[in-house]
């Protein structure tokens, strides 16, 4: 490659991840072709894009980015995205899927550094429409416990009031 195109794609790189949340790299060793397509295909379907460049220009991309990266040896891919739960869900279900591979190297998340276990812990939260409902569920519950309280008063409140008008009739 041409300088020109090296700094073109380190720019793209870099605008890429200046708008990100989350950066994982990948050792894609071991992994055909009909399988990085699967790869591609199951990240780009969560809104993430899964980027392979020469480590150096990946570094200086980071770097330039504002990030501070680690230095990379081996093949190496860039898995870029907003939705960093997203992207290690989709990283691990397709490592357990085909003999752990990829296999994470490690990562940025929101600028600091994840490792290969925080990133499995990160794909074991609940997606944000399950951490919505549940929060909804939460408070949705004292509220209605409330209303019961409330409810078993009138009825108190009621009976106590046909008790004395039946008290009153009698006498």
């Amino acid at each position: 490659m041409k300088r020109a195109e090296k700094e073109q794609l380190v720019t793209e790189l870099r605008d890429k991840l200046t708008a990100a949340q989350s950066l994982y790299y990948t050792d894609f060793t071991g992994l055909n072709v009909k399988r990085m397509t699967e790869l591609r295909r199951r990240l780009k379907r969560v809104g993430v894009e899964y980027v392979v460049i020469k480590n150096t220009l990946a570094l200086r991309a980071v770097n330039e980015s504002g990030l501070v990266g680690e230095p990379l040896k081996g093949p190496t891919g860039l898995v870029v995205g907003k939705d960093p739960v997203a992207a290690a869900r989709v990283l691990t279900e397709f490592a357990k899927e085909f003999e752990e591979k990829p296999t994470v190297k490690g990562g940025l998340l929101q600028g600091k550094k994840i490792d290969n276990a925080q990133l499995k812990r990160l794909a074991s939260l609940p997606s944000r429409e399950q951490m919505l409902a549940d929060l909804a569920a939460g408070m949705q519950s004292p509220m209605a416990a409330f209303v019961g309280a409330l409810n078993g008063l009138l009825y108190m409140f009621a009976g106590a009031l046909d008790a004395l008008k039946t008290q009153r009739q009698g006498a």
